[in-house]
């Protein structure tokens, strides 16, 4: 059992609950808490979900890209780093290991992204239309230092994976996990803050720069 799952359990064992796990009867409560509230008003989005989501995306700073298919991906990330003058190493999502990085001239790791690295390429597992915000899950496949160490977080999305609202991503990742993963990130943007002077200043505590490489098919 992992230090995690002992504070768990231990939390459980304090509020009186049986076993390591949610019982079967307590997720079942849950959904049917979940169903007996339903969402409040929710703000209408346009029908076309990518096209919302890569302006909301670039209002927060993000640059964006779209490619036909999943094998246009590696030439779009060198493209966009070699424009930038950017380094062409660093680490991606094992998830992303299939993808022919070499051939494209980048020399992509697949593992967790360490101090050294300034570049992390990542998956998502949802993009939201409304606000422009990456969903990231974390995992063994896919590791969340990739996304928050780097100088530079390359995401690559697939156009359907992107919903209008967060209540929407939630409501994906509650069907398609089960039970969640250890961590979820929302990525709005370079990380940025305002307090110095309410001077907003870029890459703060995280990527200076994030680039979503939109995939169509």
């Amino acid at each position: 059992m992992s230090a995690r799952e002992k504070i768990l359990a231990r939390i459980r064992k304090a509020q009186g609950r049986g076993g390591n796990r949610p019982s079967k009867a307590e997720l079942e409560a849950v959904e049917t808490y979940l169903r007996a509230h339903p969402r409040g008003t929710l703000p209408p989005v346009e029908a076309d979900l990518v096209a919302r989501f890569r302006a909301r995306a670039e209002a927060m700073q993000s640059t964006t890209e779209e490619v036909a298919a999943e094998g246009d991906v590696p030439a779009a990330v060198a493209r966009y780093l070699k424009a930038g003058g950017l380094p062409l190493a660093g680490c991606a999502w094992p998830q992303l290991a299939h993808l022919d990085w070499r051939s494209a001239g980048l020399a992509l790791e697949p593992r967790a992204a360490s101090g050294d690295d300034a570049v992390g390429v990542t998956g998502a597992f949802a993009a939201i239309a409304e606000t422009g915000t990456l969903m990231l899950a974390s995992g063994p496949d896919t590791p969340s230092t990739v996304s928050l160490l780097p100088e530079t977080h390359v995401a690559v999305v697939s156009a359907g994976r992107i919903v209008a609202h967060m209540e929407d991503a939630w409501a994906l990742a509650r069907a398609e996990f089960g039970q969640l993963p250890r961590a979820i990130n929302f990525v709005s943007g370079p990380s940025r803050t305002a307090d110095i002077d309410q001077t907003i200043v870029l890459g703060a505590h995280g990527p200076y720069r994030v680039h979503i490489v939109l995939v169509r098919a």
